[in-house]
């Protein structure tokens, strides 16, 4: 019981980590299954860390419910940008959507007062477990992967086919929404798992590559390459044919 306690000491930061790369990569699997290219995804978790620490520290609010509301302000801001953003494509999104993630940088980093500035927040109580990030992460993949087998799922892998075709069979196109977005590509756009599979790599590969030195960052950036390479569409289409071979071989 002690070595699992000194074990959880030790790679906790990285395991909750590596939770927190998973839904990020989750969250940009949606915008990137419909084709839609967004960097936007940082700022929208930035704004909901800094609300659940502020009204945690300063407000004394329990921590379900900073919780709730960390996820409640980024989700009103981007019902009040998505409209407008949306009627763009392209690069012309990419390059909004990162002006956006400027602006709440910017502003962070400027109401020291409130925020702290450069320095963040200091004394968050560490309410948060690896069993809610678990949680969280589970719950996340399963609305994702219902989402992916039900009508709207169709309706984005058309989004991402041909945006103009879709939006004369009736659909609206424009009711759908750099680190991340390399977990999202990597891992593949096929399935949510492809964005589970790109934010373990993303996160794990440099901490497997850690006793190498200052050798870390070219062998990181030369496995990347390599995959982007032998494989466009991402990991999860390389597993793919396997996970079906598989099923066939069952069946039989």
């Amino acid at each position: 019981m002690e070595s699992l306690e000194n074990l959880w000491a030790t790679y906790s930061t990285l395991a909750l980590s590596l939770g927190t790369n998973v839904l990020l990569a989750l969250s940009i699997y949606l915008t990137l299954a419909c084709g839609l290219l967004t960097v936007a995804n940082a700022a929208f978790m930035g704004l909901g860390a800094y609300t659940a620490g502020l009204l945690t520290v300063q407000a004394g609010m329990p921590f379900p419910l900073a919780l709730f509301c960390g996820a409640l302000l980024p989700a009103l801001v981007a019902l009040l940008i998505g409209p407008p953003t949306l009627r763009l494509s392209g690069v012309y999104l990419a390059m909004a959507t990162l002006a956006f993630g400027e602006v709440v940088r910017i502003l962070i980093l400027n109401a020291e007062g409130l925020t702290g500035g450069a320095l963040g927040l200091n004394a968050i109580p560490q309410l948060t477990r690896w069993f809610d990030v678990a949680l969280a992460v589970g719950l996340a993949l399963y609305v994702l992967l219902r989402l992916a087998r039900s009508r709207i799922g169709r309706a984005m892998t058309a989004i991402c086919q041909d945006e103009t075709a879709t939006e004369l069979m009736g659909i609206d196109v424009r009711a759908w929404a750099v680190e991340i977005l390399a977990m999202g590509v990597l891992g593949g756009t096929g399935s949510p798992w492809g964005a589970v599979i790109g934010g373990v790599l993303i996160t794990l590969l440099p901490e497997l590559l850690r006793g190498l030195g200052h050798y870390r960052p070219l062998i990181n950036g030369v496995v990347l390459i390599v995959i982007i390479l032998y494989s466009p569409r991402g990991i999860w289409d390389l597993i793919r044919p396997i996970r079906r071979s598989t099923q066939i071989s069952a069946a039989n």
